[in-house]
């Protein structure tokens, strides 16, 4: 919707939201982050925010976006039909490497990661995570600026998006109890699933 809107402030909007939601999940659950695969992550985040900050400069976002929205649905199905996709340094490398092309260049880039720790217990899910998309945001931020790709209305855009982001975060404590009860991983598959719609369809339309 934000780039329908004004396609002019992505991804930096996204990510000014990105690097703020985390802090209050991490507030109440640090304690549970997988610091170890947290580490794994971050070591693919590093390059593949490079090459997504390019892709910034040099590729069509649209196509980019077309491209990932379809690879994460592939993921999605391949997931729900229960192939196992393990859990360790391998593959979180490359959940992170392919986090960070999307999401610098996009502003989404959170289904590889969620896909990799979707057996994962509730709270190390949200805690893991959360902690690593703030560091990716920040990341993510100082590439953008980095290329000039980082305009001051953008970071306007994602400061007025703020409140919206609190009030929301206040409400979710029913949701974070319901999903907790057995249904992190079908959560999750939506949630990559409804990410990659959003993509396509931004694509499509920018």
């Amino acid at each position: 919707m934000i780039t329908v809107l004004d396609p002019t402030v992505m991804p930096g909007a996204i990510q000014v939201v990105n690097v703020t939601l985390p802090l209050f999940t991490l507030a109440a659950e640090w304690r549970k982050v997988d610091w170890r695969g947290l580490g794994f992550a971050l070591l693919g985040r590093l390059p593949g925010s490079v090459i997504g900050g390019a892709i910034v400069v040099y590729v069509s976002t649209q196509t980019l976006g077309i491209l990932v929205g379809v690879m994460v649905l592939i993921a999605v199905a391949v997931t729900a039909s229960a192939v196992a996709i393990p859990r360790n340094g391998a593959t979180l490398t490359t959940a992170g490497f392919l986090s960070g092309i999307t999401g610098t260049a996009t502003g989404i880039g959170g289904p590889p990661m969620g896909i990799v720790y979707q057996h994962a217990k509730g709270p190390q899910i949200r805690a893991t995570l959360a902690m690593y998309f703030f560091l990716s945001a920040a990341q993510s931020l100082g590439i953008l600026a980095a290329v000039g790709r980082l305009p001051g209305r953008a970071l306007l855009a994602g400061a007025a998006l703020i409140p919206f982001m609190i009030v929301g975060f206040a409400v979710s404590g029913p949701l974070r109890r319901f999903l907790d009860g057995g249904r992190v991983r079908a959560g999750i598959l939506v949630v990559a699933a409804a990410s990659a719609f959003v993509l396509i369809t931004q694509s499509l339309t920018g």
